[in-house]
Formats: C-alpha cells, structure tokens, sequence
C-alpha cells in the first residue's frame, strides 16, 4: 500500500469563479462571518432543491442534530436509521439522548427497506431517518407514506444526495427536512459545511436559533452595538461567508458537475460490466444517480477484499463504504446485537471506486486495466 496514490478516491474541481469569490470577501476587511453571502447561498440552494426554507450550517453533522433538536427528539425516544450509514448518522441520534434503532436496508438503492421499517415501529418511535446512498435517492415515498400514516417525522440524510432525483423530484424536496452535507468528497463542496432545507418556518426558525447560540439575529452580531437576547440553548454552528461564497459558486455550476461524474461512471461501467462477478451501480430507472461515489459489488466478500487489497497495491485508493455502524466497538458494546442480513450482505461484497468529475481517460483506463489484469489473474 502507498501514500503516493496513482489515482485517489475524489479530487475537488474548482475554477477562478470560485478563487474571485472567495478573494472578493477576503478583501473587504470584515464580514467574513454572517456576511451577506449565507442568505444568498441558502436562497439559491433552497430554489436548487424546490424547498421553502434553507439554513447554513457549519457541517452535515450539525445539520442532523439541529434539526432533530428543532423536532424535540429526546431522551427514550426512537429513532430508526440505517446501520448502512457514516457514524454520523448515528451519533447525532445518540447527542439528543434518543435510541437509534438499527433497521435492515433494500439492495435496490442501499436505503432502507419500508417493510423492516414497518416492523420497528413501536409506541416510542418519534422519527424515521433514512440515507440516501452513494448520490441516490432512498425509496423515500414509500417511506414518506410510512411516516406519515405513522405520525412520524421524517428526517432525511441526504448528506450524499444533493442534485440527485426520484420520479421527477430532487432530493430534499420530498421530505418535510432534509440534511445535505458540503465536506470535501461531496458533489458540492466547500471543504466543510452543510444545510438543512425544510418545508416548515417553524423548524428553519428554531434552527437558526440552534446554530447561533439560541440568538435570534435582526442583524449582523458583530455590527450591532445593541445588546442580543438569547431565546434558548444554542451552539455555535454557523457557516462563514467565505464557505458560503464557495457554496453560491459550486451550485452554479453543480448540474455540470453532475454530467461530468455521470459520464465518468458511464464510461468505467460500460467496460467493467464484461465481468460476471462485478456488478457496476445499477439505480433503478426511477433516480437520477449522481454518483457522489461510484461502488461496485463484488459476488463475495472474499472477491471483494482480493480486489480492494490488489487495487491499494496498484496506487489506486478504493474504500468500502460502509461498514455497519452497529458492529462498530462502540455501538456493538452499548447497544447489543441485531440482525440485518441485507445490511451485513452488502458492506461485505460493496467497494467505492475513485471517481471525480475531472478524471482523465489515461485514470479511467488505468481503473479498467488494473481491474481487468485483477481477474486475468484470479481466474488462473
């Protein structure tokens, strides 16, 4: 294995847009700090999305558990999530005191599976919190039937999903809340950041006040020489201008961004498909798939680390993404065992793949030639 990858897992795409923004604000000497540049960024992704509300925040972290402060999650409640999920997920369950309830996903999208949900719904349950896959959707109007027939809240980690769609509808537009986060490997990045885009003023309202110290804003803090009043508890999670500006300007060209992974993918799965134990990604027709990650499925577990361990030693990076949250050490000792073969049955045999929407056909070939020389090999 080497440091000195030959081809890495993701590289950011940026253009002079994105430099004269950001030295835009750098130059006028303040508000690089609730600058105007944080409601810009969170009107055009709301508009983006097809929401009614947008609010920056400083990570996707931070966006899932604001969001389920602003729904009063709390102590004993349930909340059923993904094993099949970064930590995150989990971890911003466990931050308001709540019980995450590990629950079995569908093979089709990687989310989870409206029947397991179904299943795991007792009196204690208060919210549903899907994830959406690698760039795609969940089968999130199936799960949006559940909740609402359940009186659940719905709470969407979209942190992979912005640009993605389902029959017609762009992530986050579908769910009352949505999360989407900005942190490097995303389609949209601005190195660290998120948004919760919601159809609800009340739940915007209170999130504003969460992220800036329970304070409510009438104008810029470090401008206003009134004293603020505080309404509640609150954190300090704001977006800086400066990640805003870089935000505005990856969202202008996002649908670019999109076409350029969408054709990447298109050309590594036309040829890798000739082999019968590599599955390539294979949404169904109904989502758009941006590929935020490309992962292919391998027919075993065995195959798959074979394939993983072959390509690190080659230079190019590959990852599986992920592994379930509940045999994690901390969550398999506090939390106990569960059954979720879909879940095992799919973190064994997946593997992300590089994929960047300025990848060269020399990068995209040298993936082909490696997996191709990989199975060359095997098969004797």
């Amino acid at each position: 294995m080497t440091d000195n990858w030959k081809i890495p897992l993701y590289k950011i795409y940026s253009d002079d847009e994105d430099v004269n923004l950001i030295t835009k604000i750098i130059k006028r000497g303040n508000q690089w700090a609730i600058g105007p540049e944080i409601e810009e960024f969170e009107k055009k992704l709301a508009d983006y999305v097809g929401t009614d509300y947008c609010v920056a925040v400083n990570s996707g972290t931070s966006a899932l558990h604001s969001s389920l402060l602003a729904y009063d999650i709390k102590r004993d409640d349930d909340v059923i999530l993904p094993s099949f999920s970064f930590v995150s997920t989990a971890n911003s369950v466990l931050f308001v005191g709540a019980n995450p309830i590990f629950t079995d996903i569908e093979e089709d999208t990687y989310g989870l599976d409206p029947i397991s949900i179904l299943e795991n719904i007792t009196p204690k349950t208060k919210a549903i919190l899907p994830m959406d896959y690698g760039g795609m959707s969940s089968k999130i109007f199936d799960i949006k039937k559940i909740a609402q027939e359940n009186n659940l809240h719905l709470i969407e980690d979209a942190a992979e999903g912005l640009g993605s769609s389902i029959n017609g509808k762009k992530v986050g537009s579908i769910s009352e809340t949505a999360i989407f986060s900005f942190c490097g490997n995303k389609v949209l990045t601005t190195g660290e950041g998120g948004a919760v885009v919601t159809k609800s003023k009340k739940i915007a309202d209170k999130i504003k006040l969460i992220r800036s110290h329970g304070r409510m804003d009438k104008s810029n803090y470090f401008n206003n020489p009134e004293q603020s009043n505080y309404y509640e508890l609150g954190y300090n999670w704001r977006m800086s201008s400066i990640t805003a500006a870089l935000g505005i300007s990856q969202l202008s060209k996002l649908d670019k961004l999109i076409q350029m992974r969408k054709d990447n993918a298109n050309y590594l799965s036309s040829r890798l498909q000739k082999h019968s134990k590599l599955q390539p990604p294979s949404p169904p027709d109904s989502i758009n798939h941006i590929y935020q990650m490309y992962t292919v499925r391998l027919s075993s577990k065995t195959i798959r680390d074979d394939y993983h361990k072959y390509l690190l030693n080659n230079g190019i990076f590959s990852k599986v993404y992920f592994h379930p949250i509940h045999l994690m050490k901390f969550y398999k000792e506090n939390f106990g065992d569960y059954h979720l073969p879909n879940t095992l049955n799919v973190s064994e045999t997946i593997l992300t793949l590089p994929l960047y929407p300025n990848m060269t056909d020399d990068e995209k070939n040298y993936i082909i030639d490696t997996t191709n020389e990989f199975f060359e090999d095997y098969e004797k």
